[in-house]
């Protein structure tokens, strides 16, 4: 144990042993990290829940096509984006610069830390150290 909980123990009916709160293993198995699955959900999750053209972050949003899907515009990470369905229906069958609507910022296929960090929630700060996520 490197870290321990203060305010909480484990107990048994006769001792009480400190709560880890950050370990350290020893022995470490190489598993290979989960490939990113591209969804709806994913998408919004990556561009924080935000239109990639106006900035709202008001519900609700939909996914948009870069290159729309009549021109050929494939279902890809770097051709997705979170849009407010009034920008979705403005823009249209028409690409950003057709319809002179620049993105906030350019789609890439995120990384896993940044889940990871996302699903983690709020993190203790005697954690910070360890997680190499600042």
């Amino acid at each position: 144990m490197v870290e321990q909980r203060t305010t909480m123990a484990v107990r048994t009916v006769r001792e009480a042993y400190p709560f880890p709160s950050v370990i350290r293993l020893s022995a470490y198995l190489r598993v290979p990290f989960k490939k990113i699955e591209l969804s709806r959900k994913n998408i919004l999750r990556r561009d924080g829940f935000q239109c990639q053209y106006c900035g709202t972050k008001t519900p609700p949003l939909t996914v948009d096509h870069i290159i729309p899907r009549s021109r050929g515009g494939p279902d890809q990470w770097d051709n997705l984006v979170s849009a407010c369905v009034k920008c979705n229906n403005r823009k249209g069958s028409r690409t950003p610069e057709e319809a002179r609507m620049p993105l906030l910022s350019v789609p890439r296929k995120p990384h896993h830390v940044l889940f990871l960090k996302h699903y983690a929630g709020k993190m203790e700060d005697t954690w910070r150290p360890y997680l190499f996520m600042d």
